[in-house]
């Protein structure tokens, strides 16, 4: 984190004289997949889900887990390639048994680190395509945190389509951490999604979300459905709500959220 402070500051204080010539404004969030644009070079992002509810219900046990403050700082280091920090600050979770006994616990969430550059159109226009990676260290809880580190690669992608449409493809491969929370395993999908504009500062997306996940305890398939909405106030300024559906047994049932993305 040291090293990372002189970088934001720098970007800050360079702000001001980068203004003229800003790129669209293009969020990491809402949503289920990720954009292939980069963030402008000296500018930072923090991209805020204020509130994320969660519901899953399986073999007669119910457990709601609520996040807040779930925050992504983005940075732009050049032209085509940022770097990005994240952090869960609060994690809530509340499981009820067949019996009806309840266990709440509390913590915060794991820190994640990554990079992204992008090969075509970095202001995500036209046919957009960047590469990702992520490490997720296990700074979190026993409530939220995975336990171990681990990590991701993801080739974003979209395409501009007639009528002010965007096609979006995420696809993805994680060496995402066991179930019981030492090592790692394989999980492989894609996100794929169609982002359609209302007006200037209202666009829609939904998506498709399809995930195989081979951890040593149970080999399963998930699937979400998603819908999002981005409202954005000005060219620095967007807020955003969504929703995310489970399409299987396996996949957690139902996730709600609210969030905000600040440029700076």
């Amino acid at each position: 984190m040291m090293r990372i402070l002189p970088i934001l500051l720098t970007a800050l204080v360079a702000t001001p004289a980068q203004a003229q010539g800003l790129r669209d404004f293009c969020a990491d969030r809402p949503g289920l997949g990720t954009p292939a644009c980069t963030l402008d070079p000296g500018h930072v992002m923090a991209e805020t889900g204020l509130a994320d509810w969660t519901l899953d219900r399986s073999a007669g046990q119910r457990t709601d887990t609520t996040t807040l403050a779930d925050t992504l700082l983005r940075i732009g280091l050049d032209a085509q390639t940022e770097a990005q920090v994240g952090w869960t600050a609060v994690g809530l979770q509340r499981q009820r048994d067949a019996s009806g006994m309840v266990e709440r616990s509390a913590g915060v969430g794991d820190m994640t680190l990554a990079l992204r550059r992008n090969f075509s159109n970095p202001d995500g226009s036209g046919v957009s395509v960047a590469a990702m990676g992520i490490a997720s260290l296990p700074t979190g809880g026993q409530t939220i945190g995975a336990g171990d580190w681990g990590a991701a690669m993801l080739v974003p992608m979209s395409v501009d389509l007639p009528g002010g449409l965007n096609l979006q493809l995420t696809p993805e491969v994680d060496a995402a951490v066991d179930e019981d929370r030492h090592g790692r395993h394989l999980t492989y999908g894609s996100v794929v999604g169609l982002q359609l504009p209302f007006g200037k500062s209202l666009s829609a997306t939904g998506e498709l979300s399809v995930f195989r996940d081979d951890d040593p305890g149970q080999h399963v398939t998930k699937s979400i459905a998603g819908v999002s909405l981005g409202w954005q106030r000005g060219k620095n300024l967007q807020f955003d709500a969504g929703a995310n559906v489970g399409l299987n047994r396996t996949t957690d049932d139902l996730e709600l959220y609210v969030g905000v993305a600040r440029r700076f």
